[in-house]
């Protein structure tokens, strides 16, 4: 289903569409492990292409897209509505997980 959602077309003959693949399948299937809400687990997808992005459009080093996740994750947990971030759905053992993972 994930093929058919990010429509890749030649799966069996390219290497970029198969990693993608995997990257974006290993991600989801962590995220169900976790028992993310679905809010959470598209916030977490949108996380995974946010950061890929990064690094295959804008070639960000490592270190500026660790950068750019801390940013993005500042202010969960927070209680100052002002403070929290756009990921605020997560709790900050659920934060501390993702970064854990990525």
């Amino acid at each position: 289903k994930l093929e058919e959602f990010l429509n890749f077309k030649h799966l069996k003959t390219s290497l970029k569409e198969a990693v993608l693949l995997d990257y974006y399948t290993a991600g989801f299937w962590w995220a169900k492990e976790m028992n993310f809400s679905l809010i959470q687990l598209s916030g977490f997808m949108d996380l995974l292409n946010f950061l890929l992005e990064n690094l295959s459009d804008k070639h960000m080093t490592l270190g500026d897209n660790l950068k750019e996740l801390g940013r993005a994750m500042a202010g969960i947990g927070e209680t100052d509505s002002e403070r929290g971030g756009d990921l605020n759905f997560f709790s900050i053992e659920q934060a501390k997980a993702v970064i854990d993972y990525l």
